[in-house]
């Protein structure tokens, strides 16, 4: 990962993240996600929900409002751009409470394959460690070679876990769960 560095988000950085977000899912998700819901993807709406999403955070309040819980966003920054991010926290689904979540990890198709997602995962891996977790579990959108091969290289490991998820008016799709010890 040479370059970047690894830093927690503050809201200046919401664009960053939104263009990381959008582009990311364009390209990994291409065939798996219907293209009009892929095309509609806004880095300006995106923005304004990491806005929001960043703000609660850095307050320690709940990110993703549905639940109580607080996530954090780490960043990778290259010569002033982001260009990854890594959020985590509590685990938010039912029953998974004794369990650190990480609950997305996206980096720019244009520094796939350069470290930066395996930097980012190993400090969210210290963190979650650091808060008190000895297990986590990631969601990975079943269909994703790229980043179930990602996952696995990192330890992280499917389980037989799955859930359906739609997002945003997507089909409905169907996430597995990978899991890690935390060293």
């Amino acid at each position: 990962m040479t370059g970047s560095t690894l830093r927690w988000a503050t809201e200046a950085d919401a664009r960053g993240v939104a263009v990381v977000h959008v582009h990311s899912w364009r390209a990994a998700y291409a065939g798996l996600i219907p293209a009009d819901v892929l095309a509609g993807l806004s880095v300006e709406q995106r923005t304004e929900g990491w806005t929001r999403w960043i703000a609660a955070s850095s307050r320690e309040a709940a990110t993703d409002f549905d639940t109580a819980l607080p996530h954090r966003l780490l960043v990778a920054e290259n010569d002033g751009r982001i260009v990854g991010w890594v959020a985590f926290g509590p685990g938010r689904d039912a029953g998974e409470g004794h369990r650190g979540e990480l609950g997305g990890l996206y980096v720019h198709p244009d520094r796939w394959s350069t470290g930066v997602g395996a930097s980012l995962i190993r400090r969210a891996e210290t963190e979650l460690r650091a808060a008190g977790n000895t297990e986590a579990y990631a969601w990975v959108l079943s269909g994703n070679q790229r980043a179930i091969n990602f996952y696995e290289r990192q330890g992280w490991l499917a389980d037989g876990a799955s859930k359906v998820a739609d997002e945003g008016g997507a089909r409905e799709l169907v996430e597995l769960r990978h899991v890690r010890r935390l060293p």
